[in-house]
């Protein structure tokens, strides 16, 4: 790759990665500095990079950094412990990505990442599979328990609209 292609991958993907860290973490800053980690990594190895796969490269890269963060400070939450039912709700919202944003909070950490790279970013079930390290199948168990969960916490459509 060449300095103008690193800049260009700069300008096209520097956005979607951080939104999507950001989506994760919920804490700007630390979304801000793992993306700055991800291009510097990329600029690390920007002769081993194709030009053509820069876009995975960085969404891997600020994947694994997050994890590595998350793992570090120990956030791990336990869904499976969580009665759902008890955050439901029947009331009448009118934002409804604040109650996306909501449901997506209480989703466990590998499913909020699988279902924002899936919902939101566009990626496959392989890519997907190749940025989490997880298999195609694992991906897409994820996938479904994670809508399943953010279902039953939204509830019926007619309170959400």
């Amino acid at each position: 790759m060449k300095l103008e292609e690193y800049n260009i991958s700069v300008d096209e993907h520097s956005d979607g990665v951080f939104r999507f860290i950001l989506k994760n973490i919920k804490d700007e800053d630390k979304a801000r500095d793992i993306v700055q980690d991800s291009f510097e990594k990329l600029w690390r190895n920007v002769d081993n990079i194709n030009f053509l796969k820069v876009k995975s490269y960085l969404y891997t890269t600020a994947y694994r950094t997050m994890i590595d963060l998350i793992r570090r400070e120990k956030r791990k939450e336990d869904f499976n412990q969580v009665d759902v039912s008890a955050y439901s709700h029947s009331q009448q919202y009118t934002d409804l990505k604040e109650i996306l944003d909501q449901a997506l909070e209480r989703l466990s950490d590998i499913q909020r990442s699988v279902v924002l790279l899936r919902d939101y970013e566009g990626y496959n079930y392989q890519e997907i599979a190749d940025i989490t390290e997880l298999s195609e199948s694992q991906v897409k168990v994820y996938i479904y328990r994670a809508r399943k969960k953010m279902k039953e916490y939204i509830g019926h459509m007619e309170s959400v609209i």
